[in-house]
């Protein structure tokens, strides 16, 4: 298995590359982009600037009413000001959660693409069964650490399973149902066989455990995808 460990191992420190960048070149972009949005901001003190240059370009404004209106001016720059540094806060805030947010949406995203790749490296491989215990009477098979309760018709298409695996063999639908049966090949179908592999299957529960332990080889048959020394009946 040293293969397949470099190989999950390579996967691991690819992602792991990926990931870095891509927040690296999020946080790039959003930061350049809120560099330019502060840059094309109006300056705080622009208003006040216009109000000032207001005052000095009418100085003969003298009348209370004028005075008023120039007044109520320089007080509404103030408050511009203000509104614009507001602005400026609640935009890098925004900046901020979005950089958090697509950092996070690319965790993710390259995080089940890891997954995945590792669970088709693991596919590729098998399940890696250190101890096979089927025991007929109590209708349970032990996987390992795994204790499945399984129906009669599920034990004794594991058992058959198990000793064709003993013998090196495979087992076809219609072999699998002859066997069980007793009856001749020619009076069973592959359909028989499948199905008994499918109720096998639902009995243990565990999808990906199913699909590995029990192993379709196209166009040859059903294996159980173990080594021999492991399988013991009882």
């Amino acid at each position: 298995m040293p293969g397949n460990t470099s190989s999950v191992s390579d996967l691991t420190r690819g992602s792991s590359r990926a990931v870095v960048l891509g927040m690296a070149a999020i946080v790039a972009i959003l930061v350049l982009a809120g560099v330019l949005l502060f840059l094309n901001l109006p300056d705080t003190n622009e208003y006040n600037a216009r109000v000032s240059q207001l005052f000095a370009e009418n100085a003969n404004l003298t009348s209370p009413a004028e005075l008023q209106l120039l007044e109520i001016l320089a007080q509404s720059g103030t408050v511009n000001a203000e509104v614009l540094v507001s602005y400026r806060a609640v935009i890098f805030v925004l900046i901020l959660f979005a950089s958090l947010l697509l950092i996070t949406a690319l965790v993710l995203v390259l995080a089940l693409i890891a997954l995945n790749r590792k669970l088709a490296v693991v596919q590729k491989a098998g399940i890696q069964v250190s101890s096979l215990v089927i025991s007929r009477g109590e209708r349970k098979v032990y996987i390992n650490d795994l204790e499945f309760d399984l129906t009669e018709a599920a034990v004794e298409t594991l058992a058959v399973l198990a000793e064709a695996r003993l013998d090196g063999d495979m087992m076809t639908g219609v072999q699998l149902e002859s066997v069980i049966t007793g009856r001749k090949e020619v009076d069973c179908d592959e359909a028989a066989g499948a199905t008994r592999i499918k109720r096998l299957r639902d009995s243990l529960g565990n999808q990906i455990v199913s699909e590995l332990l029990v192993r379709n080889i196209a166009r040859q048959g059903y294996v159980l995808a173990v080594e021999k020394d492991v399988i013991r009946m009882i």
